[in-house]
């Protein structure tokens, strides 16, 4: 494994520690502002709305520079957002630092599948690609419970200011180790829109919003259905959540190993096999050790998604891959918005704590629709199709 990808890794690992540990810190957030907790949850409210934007704008912008220096510049955003979060004097400047580190968010993981897939030989790409997502994993197992903890016993404060020392880890090992290359000859905003022509990249961002909403549709309201329904206690929801972040981490192993040999049937295997177990999930909530069991399936299932869809995108993006990358990272975070959305509705409606689970798995069976609508478009289109994967990955390379 080529050690650029560790340094990636560690950005991710940053990144999405930012991203879910104020999940856990809402309650001394709003405490300390004097706010409510739904004002609080503008908070994550706010990050979600920044990488949607951040993605493709901060991509645009970094095709004036090379590959190597625009992730730099990201973490060093990245740096700076959590600082003001740790030392801001009011909730307006600790949510305008949750935007500013979201802005980064986004084109780090687009730009830094690129380059990802660039290290390694064409048949390792998207193995490579879950390597630096596996930093974002390992982030749900670690970083979160952990950064939870010391919120809660040190202060929340002291959390974002770690992560910004683990920003700075990042932005060092990028610039150690990640390999320096010119700008890609001819990289502009109009070649790289040229990439949303392909009404494949446009399928599988489509089931990138889909697919991983599905899981945020249940895992949103994780913690009202396990205390609620499942009988756990307040406390043990992180744990549960931790149980959710391995269930993530293996799903992209998975994903990244067999992505890279059949990534359709790759693609049918999880997004129907989440369907099945979201609507499972609405029966094993009532019971402590299936609703273990199947958080871990969740998280499995849905992330092995990840991986494939991303190099999916890239594969299809015929050279232009780098806007289109980041913005399929943004599509994960309006599934999540959007499942967020429509969970809360049939709430709501009264129709109890486990029903986003057959939101989500409606969301996940629609993806599964779309995986094979895109197959068999590819299939009426053998001439061009057939050489999309191999062409957009040759093009990358040479990149």
């Amino acid at each position: 494994m080529p050690l650029a990808l560790l340094a990636l890794a560690v950005g991710a690992f940053g990144i999405g520690t930012t991203e879910f540990v104020i999940m856990g810190l809402l309650p001394e957030i709003a405490a300390d502002y004097g706010v409510s907790i739904p004002t609080a949850g503008l908070l994550v409210t706010g990050y979600a709305l920044g990488v949607v934007l951040g993605a493709p704008l901060l991509t645009v912008l970094g095709t004036k520079v090379s590959r190597k220096r625009m992730l730099m510049l990201l973490m060093g955003l990245f740096v700076l957002g959590n600082l003001v979060s740790a030392l801001a004097p009011s909730f307006g400047v600790m949510l305008t630092g949750r935007v500013v580190a979201s802005l980064a968010h986004g084109a780090f993981f687009g730009i830094g599948s690129v380059v990802a897939a660039e290290l390694v030989a064409p048949d390792k790409k998207a193995g490579a690609i879950a390597t630096m997502f596996t930093g974002l994993t390992v982030a749900n197992i670690v970083g979160v419970p952990l950064g939870t903890y010391i919120g809660q016993a040190v202060g929340w404060r002291t959390t974002f200011a770690i992560v910004a020392v683990l920003g700075v880890v990042g932005l060092l090992g990028i610039a150690k180790l990640v390999p320096a290359t010119p700008r890609p000859e001819g990289a502009h905003l109009r070649r790289e829109l040229t990439a949303f022509r392909n009404p494949q990249v446009l399928l599988a961002m489509a089931m990138t919003v889909l697919g991983f909403g599905g899981v945020f549709a249940a895992i949103t309201y994780i913690a009202p259905m396990m205390t609620n329904v499942a009988g756990y206690s307040d406390g043990a929801v992180t744990w549960l959540l931790v149980l959710f972040g391995i269930g993530m981490f293996l799903g992209n192993l998975l994903g990244g190993k067999y992505a890279d040999r059949r990534l359709m049937p790759m693609l049918y295997t999880t997004l129907g096999g989440l369907a099945v177990v979201l609507a499972l999930f609405t029966f094993t909530a009532h019971n402590k050790v299936l609703a273990a069991i199947t958080i871990v399936l969740v998280g499995a299932l849905g992330f092995a998604t990840v991986p494939p869809l991303q190099k999916r995108v890239l594969d299809q993006a015929h050279g232009a891959p780098t806007l289109a990358s980041a913005v399929n990272i943004g599509a994960f975070n309006l599934g999540n918005a959007l499942a967020a959305w429509l969970g809360g509705m049939v709430i709501s409606a009264g129709l109890g704590y486990t029903s986003p689970n057959w939101v989500g798995a409606v969301l996940a069976a629609a993806a599964l629709g779309l995986a094979f609508w895109s197959a068999a478009l590819e299939r009426r289109a053998p001439a061009t199709a057939t050489t999309a994967g191999p062409v957009a990955t040759a093009v990358a390379a040479h990149h």
